[in-house]
């Protein structure tokens, strides 16, 4: 049984390289990021990696988390960005350059009428470019600009992927013969 320790005992802890503070942080959270690492990866093991690889960096980086904002939001954005590098690294995320995207945003009022899997299986199915862009707008909530940084692309790229990605998902979604509402 693991011992449930306050999360400041638990980050002074892991600050202070404590292996038993180090544990219960992987226990509160792994399970969370595995979900984050699975919106990137469509690959379970590679998600796996990308997780171990996530926490890793919380474990050497711990000692510059503030407390100013939450540990979770802290971990999630070390996790978020140890799977854009990897892609990235991997050249196996196409990101295009129509700038000059017309496209109507809609949302995607349909995923509250899905299971947590359903969605999961439903974002893993869009190209990688697509997904990335994504999980970091509607998913991580970063802004255009945030991730044109992130990915070192120009912040309308970024919108016509996620255009694209919409676009996409309404397909994927439709041919599982779930209707998806469209707003202007």
């Amino acid at each position: 049984m693991v011992k449930v320790y306050p999360e400041q005992e638990i980050i002074k802890g892991c600050q202070a390289g404590e292996r038993k503070h180090q544990h219960a942080l992987y226990e509160r959270y792994h399970r969370k990021m595995y979900g984050v690492c699975l919106r990137y990866m469509t690959d379970p093991d590679l998600s796996q990696d990308m997780l171990q690889e996530g926490f890793f960096k919380v474990f050497k980086y711990i000692k510059s988390f503030k407390g100013t904002g939450s540990l979770e939001g802290w971990i999630r954005r070390i996790v978020v960005h140890t799977c854009v590098e990897h892609l990235r690294r991997g050249k196996k995320v196409s990101f295009s350059g129509l700038e000059n995207l017309n496209a109507t945003t809609t949302e995607l009022d349909a995923i509250s009428l899905l299971s947590h899997q359903e969605i999961l299986n439903v974002i893993q199915k869009l190209p990688p470019g697509y997904r990335t862009d994504f999980n970091l707008y509607v998913v991580e909530g970063y802004t255009h600009p945030e991730i044109s940084k992130l990915l070192n692309i120009s912040v309308g790229t970024s919108k016509s992927q996620l255009a694209k990605s919409k676009q996409h998902l309404r397909r994927l979604l439709a041919n599982s013969n779930i209707r998806m509402s469209q707003h202007a």
